[in-house]
């Protein structure tokens, strides 16, 4: 089990991402702490995507690293990968597409099972972007609510409604029209960050699994390990 590492980083923490598993993260404050947590966390993202592990022994590479001004400890990213720069063949295209559209048809199954979805056992608590979601509603809408925002920044047309699944799906369609989307250009988007459709696609799978374990996390304790469903293979 080789995992490519791409760690974005400062004096506060590290976030790092699997540049061969796409969507694949780990945290902490110090590095050797993130990658620790490395193996279960591509165990259980396997078990989601499909990908086979073909023994238990974890090997690591760190493939980029960047030094961020952002904060990397609550999540706030921007790196661009260096394999995220080069054109997508249509098979490649498949798999990511495939695995985008998974992820947000699992989010949205996830949160259609919990029960309460206003209630939470969380504290308030602001970041960088304001009030952290705390309720299962407030995190769906957050999370359903970047598909504009991320597709804009390839220049694709693209709304948040219906649902995060239906959004999403009609932006592929959206950009599958441009007949040159598989040259995977590089955009200057808003705040200065680089975007690519590559980009794009692991921000996604990204974004709906770190928002999914806190909504799991959240509803299991609420309304009970066994009241909710567990599409993404999260061990809690």
């Amino acid at each position: 089990m080789e995992i490519r590492a791409v760690d974005e980083y400062n004096e506060h923490g590290h976030l790092i991402y699997s540049e061969n598993y796409i969507g694949a993260y780990v945290r902490g404050r110090e590095r050797e702490e993130a990658l620790n947590k490395f193996r279960s966390e591509i165990k259980q993202y396997a078990a989601w995507s499909g990908d086979e592990i073909v023994n238990s022994k974890c090997s690591i590479i760190i493939a980029q690293e960047k030094i961020s001004s952002l904060q990397v400890s609550d999540a706030d990213s921007d790196v661009l990968f260096n394999s995220e720069i080069s054109p997508l063949k249509q098979g490649e295209y498949d798999r990511v597409k495939s695995l985008s559209l998974k992820s947000a048809k699992d989010f949205l199954l996830l949160y259609q099972s919990i029960p309460d979805k206003v209630g939470t056992t969380l504290s308030p608590r602001k970041t960088f972007y304001g009030d952290v979601p705390i309720s299962a509603q407030e995190m769906y809408e957050h999370t359903k609510n970047v598909n504009d925002y991320y597709f804009s920044e390839i220049n694709v047309p693209a709304t948040n409604e219906p649902d995060i699944y239906t959004c999403r799906v009609r932006a592929f369609e959206e950009l599958e029209k441009q007949p040159n989307f598989l040259k995977n250009l590089v955009y200057n988007g808003s705040y200065g960050e680089q975007w690519s459709l590559r980009k794009v696609c692991r921000r996604f799978i990204w974004h709906d699994r770190i928002h999914a374990k806190a909504m799991y996390r959240m509803a299991t304790k609420l309304c009970g390990i066994e009241n909710v469903s567990n599409p993404f293979c999260f061990i809690i």
